[in-house]
């Protein structure tokens, strides 16, 4: 199948490239990184190579390496803002 769009598939590995750019920025090596965050080695491992991972281990990843709030914005509910319209209009 083609798309223009991306793919979760080419999210996911994405994610895996900069969080694995990340923890070497941190000088931390994979066993380093899973010990602190309590991943175990084999799913930080399958993510790095294949970007599967499951949520939770996600998460624990992204607290130890001080990016919990990169998540806050995902699902987030946008803003209506078809009222704001009426306040740039005349009423004259």
């Amino acid at each position: 199948m083609y798309s223009l769009s991306t793919t979760p598939t080419e999210v996911s590995k994405a994610l895996a490239e900069r969080h694995k750019t990340l923890r070497k920025q941190l000088n931390l090596s994979q066993s380093e990184m899973a010990e602190r965050s309590g991943v175990s080695l084999g799913s930080l491992k399958r993510f790095e190579t294949t970007g599967k991972i499951s949520l939770e281990s996600l998460l624990k990843l992204a607290h130890l390496m001080s990016r919990l709030g990169d998540f806050e914005n995902v699902f987030q509910l946008k803003e209506d803002q078809s009222g704001m319209e009426s306040l740039f209009t005349s009423k004259d």
